[in-house]
Order: structure tokens, then C-alpha cells, then sequence
């Protein structure tokens, strides 16, 4: 008995230092990359603190831009949608919708609202895809930038492909139908492509905020609101986390592994070469930009992915669980699935920064972070039911990541403030905080729940997206 007692505790000893050196490992990477950020953000700041966009709205050297935007089942948000990609304050660009199967009134409401014929025009597809049911043009002049893909369903990267085989124009700007862009949008997006030299650029993004309770009008965001619901409210947060001291951070170091399929800019013959949108995934957006830059390291053609930190994009974030449920588990299944796609490039020195740092970062922090937790807290309420467990140094191990999870947050929503500050109303900034505070005990253990549920479905063979309900943004009249 006494030998087992004396196992448990060098056990529990391992323990605490393994979950001790992982929280100071994680830790130390996040603040590593909020520095970077913090100095990346400041430099583009500066930079760009006297860019006159209108030179490049007028310029006949703007780059000529496809946008592609899938649609299923968007009848709520689909009018006030298209209306904002046609209004954009850009010249060289065409707007192209891919409906894709809607069991809803989709394809009725774009043919009404824009006046929609079925057109003759010739394309030769270079992906394979679902059947083309019609392709569509508007009869009003005012839409002539509008064509509409009606196609059996095949899922969003199925959509993407037809919108690839049907693109006019060099570069591609894939974008989820239910988001809102600001006006400037296609301008900041296509300015990384003017400046490139030496290194092909093959990839953008910006950032995406949260859109509920947000005032829309014609297809424009004209009252910024934080949501009613904590649920979202946080995703405010985690967003700006994510992008401001995140995704930042990795586009200075040229590692970034994901443009967000919410809003991204591709170079299509690129996106074309390495095969286009994978059908198998769920995550295509990741596995995209990591094929993309697979295909030019084993090329050996120099290029980059950038990323400017402009809110360009605002989308509709889940109100419930169930909801929400359902995204996060299908990110999951999305990142095992890239990584696993791509295990070839783990820790191997060919694929350079990618190899050696980004993928292990992602497969340490994003794809196992969540069941070391789960794991974690099984091996934690063992100790508890065997009274080995140190209350003392527990309760200041839980005190230390409490308190480090806040401040993070409190650093990003600073970074907000005194950057872009897109939520001028002094009540909506302690709205934030204060939900800084509520997020590690209420919304974090949603999320690992959702990965874990994600991880199930992955060894299940769960396939597809799933159901995502939509409420539809405020309009005003």
C-alpha cells in the first residue's frame, strides 16, 4: 500500500509540473505573439496613416477582382448581403453568388430583387463540381456587376469551385454571403497585391468582427452595437483576440496558416494550380491557404501571405449554444483534417517556418490544447476522490490562469481602443470588459466541450457542415 501511495504522489508531482509547464508554454507563446503583434500593428498604423484610397479606387492599376459568395439557405440576410458587395467603393470588380441548392427562397429573392435572367456565357471549368443548374445576369444595369450561379448543393467548397471555374478576373475574393463589408473593403484587401515586389503574394485577409445588434442599412453597417447576448458579446472578444494579437502576429512572421473564409483574397492561378477548394474538408479556408503555400515551397517560387489588420468584414455571430455548438466542433474537425492532410510538414526543416513552427504550434495549441484540458481535469478530480490532491497550490494554479486569461483579453480590448476603436460608447467598452472577466468560467469550457464533440465526430466519420440557423441582422428603415 505504501509503494502505491508513493506512486500516486510521484504521479501527482509529474502532473503538476507537466500542467505547470504546459499553462507557462502556452502563456509565454501568447504574449509572445501579442508582442509581435502589438509592434506589427504600430508599424502599419504608421505606415498607412496617409494612404489616399481614392488614388487607388481611380487607378487603372487596381487589381481586377472575382468575389465569390456562397449561399445556402441565407434567405434572411441574402438581400441586404448582395447589396453590400455591389456597393463597395471599387471600380475593377465583379461580384459572382453561388446558390448553392437552397431548400429556402433563396434563388426567388435574388431573382426579384435583381431582376435576374438566365444568361449564355461560355466557361470551361477547371475543378470539377456539382451540376450547373443556370447561370444568371441582371437585366437592370445598375446590378451589371452581379452574376448569380444556381447549382445542385455540394457543400462551401464545392460552391468556391464553381465561382473559380466561372472568375473573370486574376484574383478571387472569397467571402461568406451572410457578411457585411465596409465600404473600403476591396481597396485595403487589394493594396497588399499593388506593393508586392520580389515575392508573389498569394494570399490576404483582414479582420472579421462580430455584427449582432448591429444596424444594417442598404447593405451598409451604420450603427456598431455590441450584442445583447453574452454568448456573442464574447466572441467579440475572442475575435479581437484572435486577429489584433493573433493572426497579426503570424502574418509578420510570414507563418499564417489561415485566411478567414469569412473574407480572403487569392491569387486564383494559384488557388487553380494547387487543385482549388478541397470538397473532403471541412475546414477548406485553412486547408486552402496551407496548400497554396505547400505548392510554392515544393515549387521553390518565393512568395508571402499577408495580413492587414483593417476590420473589413462583419458577420453574424451564434446567439446559442446549439448553435454554436455546431460551429466549434466543425472548426475542430476542420484543423484535425488540415493537419492531417498536411502531417508531412510537421517539423520538417523543408517547408521552412511553416514546418518547423506553424504546424507544430497548431497541432500543440489548437488541435491537442483541448484534450490536455479535458484529460487534465479527469487526472484533477481523480487526485480529489483519492485525497492527494494540493488545495494550496490548486487554487493558486487556477488564480494564476483566471488571471492571465483576462488580462489577455483586457490587452486586446485596449489594442481596440486605441487602434481602430470601433466601439466609441464608453457603456459598450465596460460591456467588454466585464465580460472579460466572465468568459474563462463561462464561455471557455463551452468551447472545449464544442472541440471535444468535434473530436467525436472526426473518429465517427461525421461529414458535412450542419445546419446554421440564422436571425438576420437589425435593418433600419
Amino acid at each position: 500500500m505504501d509503494f502505491l501511495i508513493k506512486d500516486l504522489e510521484w504521479f501527482l508531482d509529474m502532473y503538476i509540473l507537466l500542467v505547470l509547464g504546459y499553462a507557462i508554454l502556452i502563456m509565454s507563446s501568447y504574449l509572445v505573439l501579442a508582442y509581435l503583434s502589438t509592434k506589427a500593428l504600430r508599424s502599419y498604423l504608421k505606415k498607412n496613416s496617409f494612404v489616399d484610397y481614392e488614388v487607388l479606387l481611380t487607378s487603372e492599376f487596381a487589381p481586377k477582382l472575382s468575389l465569390i459568395a456562397p449561399a445556402y439557405n441565407e434567405s434572411f440576410t441574402i438581400e441586404e448581403n448582395v447589396k453590400s458587395l455591389l456597393s463597395l467603393n471599387y471600380n475593377n470588380y465583379e461580384v459572382i453568388v453561388v446558390n448553392d441548392g437552397s431548400k429556402d427562397n433563396s434563388m426567388e429573392i435574388l431573382i426579384k430583387t435583381y431582376d435576374l435572367i438566365l444568361a449564355e456565357r461560355d466557361f470551361h471549368p477547371q475543378i470539377e463540381t456539382k451540376k450547373i443548374r443556370g447561370l444568371y445576369i441582371s437585366r437592370n444595369a445598375a446590378f451589371k456587376k452581379l452574376v448569380v450561379i444556381d447549382k445542385e448543393n455540394g457543400g462551401k467548397a464545392d460552391a468556391l469551385n464553381a465561382g473559380l471555374n466561372i472568375a473573370n478576373n486574376p484574383y478571387v475574393v472569397c467571402i461568406d454571403v451572410d457578411c457585411i463589408l465596409d465600404k473600403d473593403s476591396l481597396l485595403k484587401l487589394a493594396k497588399p497585391f499593388l506593393e508586392s515586389s520580389g515575392k508573389r503574394i498569394i494570399a490576404t485577409g483582414g479582420v472579421v468582427r462580430i455584427a449582432n445588434q448591429c444596424v444594417i442599412k442598404n447593405g451598409r453597417l451604420v450603427e456598431v452595437n455590441i450584442p445583447d447576448v453574452m454568448l456573442s458579446r464574447i466572441q467579440v472578444l475572442e475575435y479581437l483576440r484572435a486577429f489584433l494579437l493573433g493572426r497579426m502576429a503570424w502574418g509578420k512572421l510570414d507563418g499564417l496558416l489561415l485566411i478567414s473564409g469569412a473574407f480572403g483574397a487569392f491569387d486564383k492561378e494559384i488557388a487553380l494550380l494547387a487543385g482549388g477548394y478541397d470538397t473532403k474538408t471541412v475546414g477548406e479556408d485553412m486547408e486552402l491557404v496551407v496548400r497554396m503555400r505547400r505548392y510554392m515551397l515544393e515549387n521553390t517560387l518565393p512568395y508571402t501571405v499577408c495580413y492587414i489588420p483593417d476590420p473589413l468584414c462583419w458577420t453574424e455571430a451564434p446567439e446559442d449554444f446549439k448553435i454554436f455548438k455546431k460551429q466549434r466542433s466543425r472548426w475542430m474537425r476542420g484543423t484535425i483534417e488540415t493537419l492531417s492532410f498536411h502531417k508531412k510538414m510537421f517539423l520538417n526543416p523543408k517547408y521552412k517556418l511553416l514546418g518547423m513552427l506553424s504546424v507544430p504550434y497548431w497541432t500543440l495549441f489548437e488541435f491537442l490544447a483541448p484534450g490536455i484540458e479535458f484529460i487534465g481535469l479527469l487526472i484533477t478530480v481523480f487526485f480529489i476522490i483519492f485525497g492527494l490532491l494540493n488545495w494550496h497550490f490548486f487554487l493558486l494554479l487556477v488564480l494564476f490562469v483566471y488571471t492571465f486569461a483576462v488580462m489577455f483579453s483586457v490587452i486586446a480590448l485596449f489594442s481596440e481602443e486605441r487602434t481602430y476603436h470601433k466601439y466609441p460608447k464608453q457603456a459598450d467598452f465596460f460591456k467588454l470588459l466585464l465580460a472579460a472577466f466572465i468568459e474563462p468560467v463561462y464561455f471557455h469550457p463551452l468551447t472545449v466541450y464544442a472541440a471535444l464533440l468535434g473530436y467525436k465526430e472526426k473518429i465517427k466519420g461525421t461529414k458535412g457542415w450542419g445546419e446554421m440557423t440564422r436571425k438576420g441582422f437589425t435593418k433600419k428603415p
